[in-house]
């Protein structure tokens, strides 16, 4: 069958700085709103016993050397929680695997980061003078490691149920940790929710006009961040997947909302309206789409030093 490149998670993370990351999900939203993406749904398979959630994603972009399947895995029953995944590539002219990328959950890390990177960089005020952050996990870094690529950052605020933990992501991204989330929120430019909630964490009135909010954490039936009526409230409605956001999003809580929302690739692409205005009060709903793990994968694939990784015969 030919070779398969092996590629880990130091290969990974040398090839795909998140800037290049930021720029291969927002091409990646722009093909899937024009219809150059094949995405099948997400396969979700739960592991009760030992609280763990897996993900299967897959996708093509229409004229990508390689389509991707990945398989991302949280298991929740232990401490620290044990975050893993592996992206397999396949030759989109013959169908031939490529690359195996045992990544350990990293691509996602950074594609789910780049996302909301692509988010802040249509949709966030120019100013993100106080930006706050609710969750205390991996994507609490990569978020505000992407939003510092696409605004300068001032002051940082972060939340978490765990006052530790809370303190720990606080010095990893350079800032100090609040004692609610309302403390967090309150007089935020940008606010970034990346927890795994079930029930909403930034009421409406506590976020003030012309900030930005990126949600992260509701990916799944059930899980919510925000108060509906902030979602009602905002001058710009976004999301990556409409469709999906719509089942697994925020905007499950929302539905009614439905033709109101234009998806970030579409913003992206010129074909909708970004951030006009200071006033504004935009949001955006990122549930992940199976076509950021292609791009992810297509830009690993070609900026990954000829000597990284392994290769078998198979």
């Amino acid at each position: 069958m030919g070779e398969v490149r092996i590629l880990r998670a130091d290969d990974v993370r040398a090839a795909l700085p998140m800037a290049a990351c930021i720029d291969a999900v927002e091409a990646a939203f722009v093909a899937y709103s024009a219809g150059r993406a094949e995405l099948p749904g997400v396969i979700h398979l739960d592991v009760p016993e030992a609280d763990g959630e897996i993900h299967v994603k897959a996708g093509h972009i229409h004229g990508a050397p390689a389509y991707a399947v990945k398989v991302a895995s949280g298991f929740y029953g232990s401490d620290p929680a044990a975050i893993d995944g592996l992206v397999v590539t396949f030759d989109a002219r013959t169908g031939a695997p490529v690359a195996l990328l045992l990544d350990g959950g990293l691509l996602t890390d950074m594609r789910t980061g780049a996302a909301g990177g692509v988010a802040a960089r249509w949709l966030a005020p120019a100013r993100a003078d106080v930006v706050a952050v609710l969750g205390t996990g991996i994507q609490s870094r990569r978020q505000v490691e992407a939003l510092r690529c696409v605004r300068d950052v001032g002051q940082i605020r972060v939340w978490g149920r765990d006052a530790a933990r809370s303190d720990s992501t606080a010095n990893d991204v350079g800032g100090t940790s609040a004692a609610t989330p309302r403390e967090a929120v309150e007089g935020a430019d940008v606010i970034l929710t990346c927890t795994a909630s079930s029930e909403p964490l930034v009421r409406a009135d506590w976020v003030k006009p012309g900030a930005h909010v990126t949600a992260v954490g509701s990916d799944g039936p059930g899980k919510q961040e925000l108060d509906p009526a902030l979602l009602r409230r905002a001058d710009i409605l976004a999301a990556d997947a409409l469709d999906q956001c719509l089942r697994l999003g925020e905007l499950q809580h929302a539905p009614e909302l439905r033709d109101r929302v234009v998806e970030i690739g579409a913003i992206a692409a010129g074909e909708a309206r970004g951030r006009t205005d200071e006033g504004q009060l935009t949001i955006c709903d990122l549930t992940g789409v199976g076509v950021q793990d292609v791009a992810a994968a297509n830009a690993v694939l070609a900026a990954a030093s000829p000597e990284a990784g392994d290769r078998i015969e198979l």
